[in-house]
């Protein structure tokens, strides 16, 4: 009997003793070929020719020409429209530890504004927001806004500016992997209330009996 077995499926002679990872390589060859190689993978996949890949994109035959020699490259979102007619998922790995590196959450808190905040920052929670002018409130006036923004459930959210200064604070809490979500701050508020309640009702000492 011979050292090699017949794909049910492909047809193609393979040796018996190989693991996974070496059939794997064996099948696909090694993958160092850049968006050129990976275009001509999807439509080796597809079964079809460029110009049949370029009317599945909507596209000419001359851009995938081009896609696959190198001239120009295509669009991210083409090239996800790619992928998935092909049935392929795409994964982004981090060269160093290996770990899996995904895209920033889509829910990420948001500014005032609507607008999302700075990607590169870290944010954190500092309480409830009030506005810039609270130095010149009353305690009362400061305490309504406080209250206010408890009901709405809005936290004040500061970052810093400077380079450095995150580097330090990442050096000594480490570097979040992504933006919370608004309901995480939200809680991140609450529980610095409770700290602070908590704190109170250390420090006020019972009055002595008479």
């Amino acid at each position: 009997m011979s050292g090699t077995t017949t794909g049910a499926t492909t047809g193609v002679a393979r040796p018996a003793d190989l693991s996974e990872a070496e059939l794997e390589w064996l099948h696909m060859g090694p993958f160092d070929g850049g968006v050129a190689g990976l275009v001509r993978r999807i439509r080796r996949i597809l079964d079809v020719s460029q110009r049949g890949l370029a009317r599945l994109l909507g596209v000419s035959q001359s851009a995938v020409a081009r896609w696959e020699t190198e001239r120009t490259s295509p669009r991210v979102s083409v090239l996800q429209r790619m992928l998935r007619l092909a049935g392929v998922a795409v994964s982004l790995h981090d060269e160093s530890t290996g770990e899996r590196v995904e895209p920033m959450r889509a829910d990420g808190a948001r500014a005032r504004n609507g607008n999302r905040y700075p990607a590169h920052v870290d944010l954190r929670v500092t309480g409830w927001w009030v506005p810039r002018e609270f130095r010149d409130m009353t305690s009362i006036d400061y305490f309504t806004s406080v209250d206010r923004s408890r009901r709405l459930e809005t936290p004040c959210i500061r970052y810093r500016t400077c380079p450095h200064r995150r580097r330090v604070e990442r050096m000594l809490f480490g570097t979040p992997v992504d933006h919370p979500a608004r309901r995480q701050l939200r809680a991140e508020a609450v529980h610095l209330d409770e700290e602070r309640l908590a704190r109170r009702s250390r420090t006020v000492r019972p009055r002595p009996a008479v």
